[in-house]
């Protein structure tokens, strides 16, 4: 079992959004239960609370990353992005449970007990993951691969400057779309290095996405094989991995990326301090 997600076969699901499915069916579970017991109707306390709680992590984290968004407002909408904040949401679950409560609504227990239920199943699903984490910190693997200017790069040399790489394929939709949001970031952080390592694919058509895209060829890397997605544990495609200058990993995002969950996942390396020059690319 990976840390983050789970693997079924070709399926691959983030823990992170199975656990929140979980917590409220759940919640909602109890929530119903209770009710019937009191003998009310279900009502739609269940659903509501869902909907504050998810609003409200997601207006969080645009808030929070507002700038990023600026560009293109309704992109804030799309939330295949993962940009969530839990902490604010279960808040907002909090005083929903607590209007309630005050205006000593006959459900005001049930959503309560329903709510608690959630959030302590979404807690220890939290501590579970974290207590799944290798001990051993994972750090950047002895891979070599051949850069499109035909320069062979080894990761495990890349040691002493933050290190951001993109696992992605032509053929994938959401590996397209974050291209310019992750080429953008490069321009952007001069002191953080990109590489993209396309999984699988002829030479031929890598350079040619690559082009089109405006990639630097010494950035992208071919992996005919997929053996660097295998080695670390990491099959679905696009998935991000972000080393810090020490060369461990520090985050990994699967799926696509936009710019202010990118730019949330490179608060977590830190680059080097500025002094003397960057580490040529």
């Amino acid at each position: 079992m990976h840390a983050q997600m789970l693997t079924l076969g070709p399926l691959v699901l983030p823990w992170a959004g199975l656990l929140a499915l979980l917590a409220w069916l759940s919640g909602s579970t109890l929530h119903d239960r209770l009710l019937r017991r009191a003998g009310l109707p279900p009502g739609p306390h269940a659903w509501a609370l869902a909907l504050a709680v998810l609003a409200a992590a997601r207006l969080a984290f645009v808030l929070r990353y507002a700038g990023d968004y600026a560009a293109a407002p309704w992109t804030a909408l799309d939330i295949r992005d993962g940009g969530w904040a839990p902490i604010w949401g279960w808040a907002a679950g909090a005083v929903y449970a607590g209007v309630l409560w005050l205006r000593r609504r006959p459900a005001r227990r049930a959503v309560a007990a329903g709510l608690a239920a959630g959030a302590c199943l979404w807690l220890a699903g939290q501590l579970a993951l974290r207590l799944a984490q290798p001990r051993t910190p994972i750090t950047l693997p002895d891979w070599q691969g051949v850069a499109l200017d035909a320069r062979s790069v080894r990761l495990s040399d890349l040691q002493g400057r933050p290190l951001v790489v993109n696992l992605w394929a032509s053929w994938c939709p959401p590996c397209r779309r974050e291209m310019p949001v992750l080429r953008q970031a490069q321009q952007q952080h001069p002191q953080v290095r990109f590489l993209w390592v396309d999984q699988g694919e002829a030479p031929e058509v890598v350079l040619a996405f690559a082009r089109a895209q405006g990639l630097p060829e010494a950035d992208v890397l071919l992996d005919v094989r997929s053996e660097l997605g295998q080695r670390l544990g990491h099959r679905a495609l696009p998935t991000t991995l972000f080393f810090g200058a020490d060369a461990r990993l520090a985050a990994v995002r699967s799926g696509e990326l936009s710019a202010a969950t990118l730019a949330e996942h490179l608060a977590r390396i830190r680059p080097p301090p500025l002094s003397g020059q960057l580490p040529k690319q």
